[in-house]
């Protein structure tokens, strides 16, 4: 059964290491592990860390534009390196176009939209470049609006001035807009907005898990009503009911995945392991395994129709009605 991964990090060692291959890699995702797994499609995240990051790693000069070129010079290269089996998809057609010629489609992705910087403009620039998707914010407040957290206050506020703007904007140029590692305010505010569906790349139930990174039973509803999908991230983390858990067994992807299915439906329910950008260690460890997956969820009681909506086809209804 083929599987569409909505995030994955693992671009981010391009960034000092131009020899990093996404053919094979010790890696959670490459090309042959995907293929093995039978992908149509991979979200590959350009993922900006906390600039002390770069300085920790001797990156003192690194910028946001820097980092996002290294990475996605990376990516356009290991796609022309092995294009006979896998190329870059920016909307349906592409997908369908690939899976047609035997291929495997990557689609390009941002991971906190700070490169943005308040001006439009540029998502015009990063749009040009092959992105199809933006996370509005990683654990830091930007230009966008406010992160997931601790802190009330902080997780009541909503989008910025510019956030709203960004998302027509992004609406109408066909980038996907995802919520994940927003705050609550935001992804109402995102819900309220965006005249599209839009996504949680990886986030799972915060009933099963009561991390702030998670979706309220509220907010999976509202997903659902707007067309949107989640995808199940696979970080021990967010799949226990303890927040200090460092494995993800099969049994935690199932118990999230009914629950988010009970509340909101089949239809908003989709993959996003975080594959590359996890703690812990997880029983489906990489790409390749991911058929392991489906067997189980047939034996958790789910439908083989209902089976090809999670692993692909809802993540493909939404490319279809967002991205151009």
């Amino acid at each position: 059964m083929k599987f569409i991964d909505m995030h994955c990090d693992t671009l981010m060692p391009f960034v000092n290491c131009d020899e990093y291959s996404l053919y094979s890699n010790n890696s959670q995702v490459d090309f042959l592990k995907m293929k093995k797994g039978d992908a149509l499609a991979q979200f590959f995240a350009v993922f900006f860390p906390p600039m002390k990051n770069f300085a920790e790693k001797g990156l003192e000069n690194m910028t946001d534009e820097l980092y996002f070129q290294l990475l996605t010079n990376g990516f356009y290269r290991e796609l022309e390196k092995n294009s006979d089996i896998i190329a870059f998809a920016g909307n349906l057609n592409d997908i369908e176009r690939n899976a047609k010629d035997g291929k495997m489609s990557a689609i390009l992705t941002i991971e906190d939209g700070r490169i943005i910087d308040g001006d439009l403009n540029m998502l015009n620039k990063v749009y040009e470049r092959g992105v199809r998707a933006i996370a509005l914010t990683w654990n830091f407040e930007n230009c966008f609006g406010y992160p997931n957290s601790l802190e009330k206050d902080i997780m009541r506020k909503g989008l910025k001035d510019f956030g709203i703007e960004a998302i027509e904007k992004m609406n109408d140029l066909g980038i996907l807009v995802d919520v994940s590692h927003l705050s609550d305010g935001g992804f109402y505010d995102v819900a309220k907005y965006s005249k599209k569906p839009f996504v949680a790349t990886h986030s799972n139930a915060r009933s099963i898990s009561p991390h702030q990174r998670n979706l309220t039973d509220e907010m999976i509803k509202v997903l659902a009503e707007k067309g949107g999908v989640t995808g199940l991230n696979f970080a021990p983390q967010f799949m226990d009911a303890d927040i200090t858990a460092t494995h993800t067994p099969i049994s935690n992807i199932i118990k999230n995945a009914k629950h988010i299915v009970n509340v909101g439906g089949i239809d908003c329910l989709g993959l996003g392991t975080d594959f590359d950008g996890i703690g812990g260690t997880q029983e489906i460890s990489d790409s390749s395994m991911l058929p392991i997956l489906w067997d189980s969820f047939a034996k958790a009681g789910f439908h083989e129709s209902e089976i090809e909506k999670i692993t692909h086809k809802n993540v493909l209804r939404v490319i279809k009605e967002t991205m151009k």
